[in-house]
């Protein structure tokens, strides 16, 4: 999408809008508007999909009524993009607006959906409601919500063009996560990629700039140690080359139709005078993108997705302070009406059934179907054979609002990686458009959903989305070393090595689909009889480390190579350095 600056009198705040839409998120334009009729394309469930919540003796409750509620409870406007993760929020409201019947009639509340694919257009309209609501409290509430990875810079610009307002009319991130993209956004590649990440290196991917999707492309890069090159407008050999995509079916039209540009050769940040041409290699994209890219061309494979990192996408909803203090109970409610919904969406096929029909009507395309079927996702083979992953998304009981935000038994906060892993590789990225974000105990705030858990203990027996671990890797999607300091011919790790470690363990939690292999590695120096056992002892002390920081033992794998795997010559003082290292994979 492009944004045109008016006139001067609007320039300034037009400028912080653009800048907070253009830094941040999934940009939904038109999904799936221009996406025709639903395209059969499987009917395989995905394996490994989340389990019922409930036990076999749970009770479906009885589903909404058609009619709307009009209960004179609080008025809401809950704008939200196109997305599957929100299937619980669907059930709640029982239709466009709150329906009788319905868990959110129940709670009193009136909530009107409003499909809004355009995330600056989400934050003009909650801009807008903050000033109306400080002259006037009853103004009815505003609510948006999107995906959890793209926060810390809508946050950030969000605070920016609040701030005349006053503290009280700051942004926050409510703990009202629905649930969570589980494959649908997807990094798709040549299978080549898949052998040997590097393989990646000197090719484009087409993608929104910015955007959650192409987020999964910069953590699956950093992952393995290979540059991005954030210059859509120039080519760096060394490096993955960025795309500009006006919207998610724009990126895999890109590929599909052979897209060309010419552009600047760099080396070392600087051009060298010389052009080249380049194509789309690979997309980063989301349904019923990934769809187009499998039915109308094939070819690529995923390469990442939300499967893998399995806590990047929440769906998040942001709120003004006042109003959400004004409202703490009604707040309180929802968190109750969604953790049930999910609860019921997660056990019961009519139920998530029903969420697919209000699906199609608040976002007032495609059918019930199509929207129940990528919410399960599919396997199928694409135009050239080639097996590929299409859709998945799962939603969030209360038990999984706790895992979430770091309330769980665990206490392992993993929005918060999330939030601080991406909010950091933004500022990489893009320092000079976005130098700093806020932190996120200033965009988080707990309290409601603590208030919840405390006073409702009987809505956590539901059981939470859990990833089930093989006993070992065998296919790695990302391998990366690190020079993690030991004591001399010992395996305590120097205190200098602490923050690298906390990286590890971080990138771990927002990849939480994937197992994790700790492998050790030494220089030629000493016997082998010594160097096998000392790289297995550090390997172990790595994965002691990560377990105490809350990973669960039996996601780890440890194995100690010695000196047989060097990757540097061992006859300089540089090469041992390198070959003295412990190798981080996340793998199936």
């Amino acid at each position: 999408m492009s944004v045109k600056l008016k006139p001067a009198g609007k320039l300034l705040i037009i400028a912080i809008v653009v800048t907070g839409g253009v830094l941040s998120v999934r940009w939904y334009q038109g999904r799936p508007k221009e996406a025709g009729k639903a395209i059969e394309v499987g009917k395989v469930a995905l394996p490994d999909a989340p389990e019922a919540s409930l036990d076999n003796k749970a009770v479906l409750l009885p589903l909404p009524a058609a009619t709307e509620a009009i209960n004179g409870g609080t008025r809401i406007s809950w704008e939200r993009m196109a997305w599957n993760a929100q299937f619980s929020g669907m059930y709640a409201n029982g239709g466009v607006r709150t329906t009788k019947g319905s868990l959110f009639d129940k709670a009193h509340l009136d909530v009107s959906y409003l499909r809004q694919d355009d995330c600056n257009k989400q934050m003009a309209d909650l801009v807008k409601f903050a000033g109306e609501y400080k002259n006037n409290p009853n103004t009815p509430g505003v609510l948006i919500s999107f995906m959890g990875d793209g926060m810390p810079a809508f946050m950030t610009s969000l605070s920016k063009s609040l701030e005349s307002l006053g503290p009280e009319y700051q942004p926050i991130i409510l703990p009202i996560a629905h649930g969570k993209s589980f494959g649908e956004d997807q990094v798709m590649g040549p299978a080549s990629w898949k052998q040997d990440a590097h393989n990646a290196i000197g090719h484009c991917v087409a993608g929104v700039l910015r955007d959650g999707d192409v987020n999964i492309l910069l953590k699956w890069a950093g992952d393995n140690g290979i540059k991005v090159n954030p210059d859509e407008t120039t080519y760096d050999p060394e490096a993955i080359n960025l795309i500009a995509a006006n919207d998610f079916l724009d990126a895999p039209n890109k590929y599909i139709t052979g897209y060309t540009e010419s552009r600047k050769i760099i080396a070392n940040g600087r051009t060298t005078g010389r052009d080249t041409t380049v194509g789309v290699d690979a997309v980063a994209t989301w349904t019923p993108g990934d769809v187009n890219v499998a039915t109308k061309k094939g070819g690529l494979v995923t390469i990442a997705n939300t499967r893998q990192y399995a806590s990047q996408m929440p769906v998040q909803t942001i709120a003004i302070r006042k109003w959400a203090y004004d409202h703490r109970t009604d707040i309180e409610e929802m968190i109750i009406a969604l953790a049930q919904a999910g609860d019921q969406v997660r056990s019961f096929t009519e139920a998530r059934k029903f969420a697919s029909e209000v699906s199609a009507a608040v976002y007032q395309e495609q059918n019930a179907a199509y929207w129940l079927k990528y919410f399960n996702g599919v396997e199928e083979q694409d135009a050239q054979g080639l097996k590929v992953h299409l859709g998945g998304s799962a939603v969030f009981n209360l038990a999984d609002m706790a895992n979430i935000y770091g309330l769980g038994e665990d206490k392992v906060d993993r929005y918060k990686a999330v939030y601080n892993t991406f909010g950091n590789l933004m500022v990489k990225m893009y320092p000079a458009l976005m130098p700093s974000f806020m932190p996120y105990e200033k965009a988080v705030d707990k309290s409601f959903l603590l208030s919840v858990i405390s006073n409702h203990p009987e809505l956590l027996e539901g059981k939470a989305i859990e990833t089930k671990y093989a006993n070992e890797i065998t296919e790695a999607v990302s391998s990366k070393s690190y020079r993690i300091e030991f004591e001399t011919g010992s395996a305590v790790i120097r205190a200098g090595s602490y923050k690298m470690l906390d990286e590890i363990f971080q990138s771990a939690v927002v990849a939480e689909g994937l197992k994790i292999g700790v492998f050790g590695h030494t220089d030629n120096n000493g016997s082998d009889e010594v160097n096998g056992p000392l790289s297995e002892k550090r390997a172990a002390a790595v994965k002691d480390y990560l377990v105490r920081r809350g990973l669960k033992e039996d996601r780890i794998e440890t194995r100690g190579f010695g000196s047989s795997e060097p990757v540097a010559d061992n006859s300089t003082e540089s090469g041992r350095s390198r070959n003295r290292r412990v190798e981080i994979v996340l793998g199936d």
